[in-house]
């Protein structure tokens, strides 16, 4: 119950406090870039400029075609947007205090109402602010409403901090504009510390005059219920002095909110006058403590926690900056979904519907004060961190406050967020240590292992920078697997979370280059392949098969225990290469609850149904969290899936020497070898070319043709290639019932990128690809996870991952655990089958931002970026092939590393000796019956 034994007088204010009076609000604009109201705008300068039109608020005039749109900073002249809008002030406001409030406006930002200033210019984009405008507005009348927007400040200290940055630099007013009523004296904002053991605290902040003196609190939880242990009804209260109260009380046993837990009360506070009480606020908040245990960890309720999130925008391609309450749902949704507990603001205070939505939903916070490598100067930064602050105190999921990036904070207002600040969060200065957390950005894998060993907390506030289709998932598994294992680590955040490509007015999407396509996620929230590979090595359960009849359940959860979540199993058959879809069938399927402490784990037998005997390929276990969202689904096969070959035709097979080749028939195939290059020179079905030719050719390395002969065996015809160099031995048994079988062996030894054998098979005969193995998405060498073993398919597109053509799971790539694919083609289907799970696929070559670049055999010396710097270090060779079956395939970098610095996975493979191959093909449709 509430710890202080209370007055009747209070009882009674709480009684009447149903009658009591409660802020007023009328929006002027719409909320968001959903509901958005048409203004009268001008602007100055650029595109559509210098007359009167209409534009929707808020919104971001560069990013409906108005002005200029720029990346990074201001390239042109100061563009100037002016805005008039008419609008009506409730009679019955009269004789309240009514404040005109702006969400945010990009930069500085003058307002008149009805023709007279409302106060003085407003510099900072990304912060709420306000004017009391009582004595200028006309009550039950029309009222008009100027505002004058300078995209550029006139501060440099503003334009240093926000307007010379690493994203898009908008103009307009982008976030909400709306009218509040209050009483003439008022409760003008609170500040709750609220901590895990029901201790709460709240700073009371009076406003305008009157005879109100005493203050009351009241404690409900989020559905309306009173919390106050036995005596319903009960609160808290003080004086207020010199416009201000503290109010003091405990709960007892609350429900405490962490990411896993989002549990909210709410506290509605009262301002009266004797027993009258003339206003009152609600707010709702969380119960939690935060610590920082210097060279220990990071504590959330007592408990060490690793942050797991990304970096997030607040950005829209068809809107810029102005998002809606819709999007900051789906997106924290998104992060959720991602097996995400923690989100970092970048490089500014987000809408504040994104951290209402991080408080229910549950996610870690880092809210950041502008400043990208550049800081604000020391008057405007003090102004503006009591603005952050002010907004968003209250929210519980804001775990540190960010004193800017990267050089872009300045240390003299570190002390200022505690003045506004109850509960003394510890403020970061992102890529460098402070309040006893290192958070340096982009370190190689060496030295992230070496900070993670350190004896000071390391969470870096950026790492791994996602870029096209490199960083962000790629190399995450060892860096993760280092930070799990560190007695220092807090966890990271990956650069970023989406792609920050506009959508410019003639519909084409602008990337600037290769600024904007960092994210794990599409600038319309595509799932690329990224975002799966961090949904699987981030979910807090994971699973090992032990045997066909158990598995081992590791809950890496903080605060909940494995029996909240569900396990879902299933034994599948999977579909086979020519049937109609691809997919699988549930033999049996069934769902186990298992009681396991948060960072514990151990053995589960499955509990299969009685009478579940029909055969099955694999088992599928789906785990979901509490709420029933899935964590992540792993596949295990239980035997090689079963390729079925034709039916015998008794058809005679036969060869034949030809000029400068060998040419095999068996019924309406047949089958050439070139005499010159021993490698398959062609094959058709029916008299249709097929279009996979000249190989087993060596991906890497060097081979000639020592010798090709021909024999029967068994009714069947082989022929076998031997040669000097890598390539040993081809061999091709021709069958009669239609399938084509090879067995190759060669020998290597060397760092490479990737090596494996080849054939040629032109991009433009090729439509889709049908295959088991992992997927859907393609995968790198230090990229393995986020595929989960099926029957996939894919159509052909050929997207360029974040930067062209967003069409996902890109078609053309490595695919791993292939077991069989099948190729439809112009001329018909290729199906090939493989022996060997650990065998990599090539499909095609993906294009890469910047090319073309020259594609040779990889060896380290020739190992190099390409020769347009688009991609960065994001990118990874390829065979000169269009198909090929790989031992080894290359990593990927991300935007500021080559591979070879993001861990062992990243580097090269060696090859060391002799190595062996064998896949079984058939060309052009099979006879009916096949499966």
């Amino acid at each position: 119950m509430i710890a202080r034994t209370l007055s009747a007088l209070v009882i009674l204010l709480f009684a009447a406090a149903a009658q009591a009076q409660e802020t007023r609000r009328q929006y002027l604009s719409g909320k968001g870039s959903d509901d958005a109201v048409p203004w009268e705008f001008m602007c100055t300068a650029g595109a559509k400029s210098g007359e009167w039109t209409t534009i929707p608020v808020p919104s971001c005039w560069d990013a409906l075609g108005y002005g200029t749109l720029n990346y990074s900073h201001d390239k042109d002249a100061p563009e100037q947007g002016q805005y008039r809008h008419k609008f009506q002030v409730p009679a019955d406001w009269r004789g309240q205090a009514v404040t005109l409030v702006f969400d945010g406006v990009m930069t500085d930002c003058q307002a008149k109402v009805n023709g007279q200033p409302a106060g003085p210019m407003h510099q900072g984009a990304f912060y709420r602010f306000s004017y009391d405008v009582t004595k200028l507005v006309k009550f039950g009348e029309e009222n008009v409403l100027e505002v004058t927007v300078d995209k550029k400040s006139a501060s440099a200290g503003i334009n240093r901090a926000e307007r010379q940055a690493d994203y898009w630099v908008f103009g307009g007013i982008f976030r909400p504009v709306w009218l509040e009523a209050k009483p003439p004296q008022h409760v003008e904002r609170i500040a709750i510390d609220a901590r895990a053991d029901g201790t709460i605290a709240i700073d009371v902040f009076g406003g305008g005059a009157g005879a109100a003196d005493r203050v009351s609190g009241q404690v409900f939880d989020i559905n309306g219920a009173a919390l106050n242990g036995a005596a319903v009804g009960s609160a808290f209260s003080a004086k207020i002095t010199d416009g201000k109260a503290r109010l003091e009380g405990k709960i007892d046993a609350p429900r405490q909110w962490t990411a896993e837990t989002p549990n909210l009360y709410v506290v509605e506070v009262a301002l009266a006058e004797g027993d009258k009480v003339v206003h009152r606020v609600r707010q709702r908040f969380g119960f939690r403590t935060i610590e920082v245990r210097k060279g220990d960890g990071i504590y959330v309720n007592g408990k060490r926690v690793l942050l797991k999130g990304s970096n997030r925008h607040s950005f829209w391609p068809d809107s810029g900056r102005t998002t809606s309450e819709k999007l900051s749902r789906a997106d924290v949704m998104l992060m959720k979904e991602m097996n995400h507990n923690a989100v970092r603001m970048s490089h500014y205070s987000p809408d504040e519907h994104f951290l209402d939505a991080c408080d229910e939903i549950g996610l870690y916070v880092l809210d950041e004060l502008a400043g990208w490598q550049k800081s604000y100067d020391e008057e405007n930064a003090r102004r503006l961190v009591g603005e952050l602050i002010r907004r968003d105190v209250n929210h519980p999921s804001i775990l540190f406050w960010d004193n800017g990036n990267e050089g872009g904070w300045n240390k003299a207002v570190d002390n200022e967020f505690a003045k506004w600040d109850p509960q003394n969060r510890a403020v970061l200065h992102p890529w460098e240590l402070s309040f006893d957390v290192q958070t340096k950005h982009y370190r190689s894998y060496d030295e992230h292992v070496a900070l993670c060993r350190g004896d000071v907390i390391y969470m870096p506030t950026e790492f791994l920078h996602g870029l096209f289709d490199g960083g962000a998932g790629a190399g995450l598994g060892e860096y993760w697997d280092a930070m799990r294992a560190s007695k220092v680590g807090g966890g990271g955040f990956l650069w970023s979370f989406s792609d920050e490509t506009v959508k410019r007015p003639d519909g084409k999407m602008d990337t600037a280059g290769n600024a904007a396509p960092d994210g794990i996620v599409g600038p319309y929230r595509e799932k690329e392949g990224s975002f799966y590979t961090v949904k699987e090595i981030w979910s807090p359960i994971v699973a090992r098969r032990v045997d066909d009849s158990s598995v081992e359940i590791d809950n890496r959860y903080d605060f909940t225990n494995a029996r909240e979540c569900t396990l879902r199993f299933e034994l599948r058959r999977h579909r086979g290469p020519w049937d109609a879809q691809a997919g699988h069938a549930v033999v049996a399927n069934w769902q186990q609850k298992v009681d396991i402490e948060p960072g514990q784990k151990r053995v589960v037998k499955l509990e299969r149904p009685a009478g579940s005997t029909q055969e099955f390929d694999a088992i599928a276990l789906r785990a979901d969290d509490p709420t029933g969202r899935e964590l992540w689904t792993w596949v295990w096969p239980v035997r090689a899936p079963q390729v079925a070959t034709t039916a015998p035709t008794g058809g005679t097979v036969a060869a034949a020497e030809e000029g400068g080749r060998i040419k095999v028939t068996a019924g309406d195939l047949a089958i050439a070898f070139s005499k010159e290059t021993g490698t398959l020179e062609s094959a058709a079905r029916g008299g249709k070319a097929l279009p996979l030719t000249n190989g087993p050719r060596m991906a890497v390395g060097r081979s000639e043709l020592k010798q090709l002969t021909h024999r029967t065996e068994g009714g069947d015809v082989i022929v076998e290639a031997t040669y000097d160099g890598d390539m040993k031995r081809a061999a091709w048994r021709v069958r009669g019932d239609g399938w084509v079988e090879l067995d190759y062996t060669y020998a290597l030894d060397g760092k490479f990128d990737f090596f494996g054998v080849s054939f040629d098979l032109p991009e433009q005969d090729v439509k889709s690809m049908t295959w088991f193995g992992h997927g859907p998405f393609r995968t790198w060498k230090n990229r393995p996870e986020g595929a989960t073993l099926g029957v996939w398919q894919n159509a052909f597109n050929d997207a360029m991952t974040g930067y062209s053509n967003l069409i996902y799971p890109e078609f053309k790539g490595y695919y791993s655990g292939v077991r069989w694919m099948r190729l439809e083609t112009s001329a018909g289907p290729i199906l090939a089958a493989l022996d060997d799970p650990e065998l990599h696929v090539q499909v095609l070559r993906p294009r890469f931002p910047g090319d073309p670049k020259p594609i040779s055999p990889t060896t380290a010396a020739t190992r190099r970026a390409p020769s347009s710097q688009l991609s960065g270090n994001a990118w990874a060779q390829f065979p000169a092939a269009g198909f090929s079956l790989l031992h080894a395939i290359p990593p990927i970098g991300s935007k500021f590393q080559l591979s070879n610095t993001t861990g062992p996975r990243g580097q090269q493979t060696t090859a060391s000796g002799e190595y062996r191959g064998r896949a079984k093909f058939y060309f052009g449709q099979p006879p009916a019956g096949a499966k």
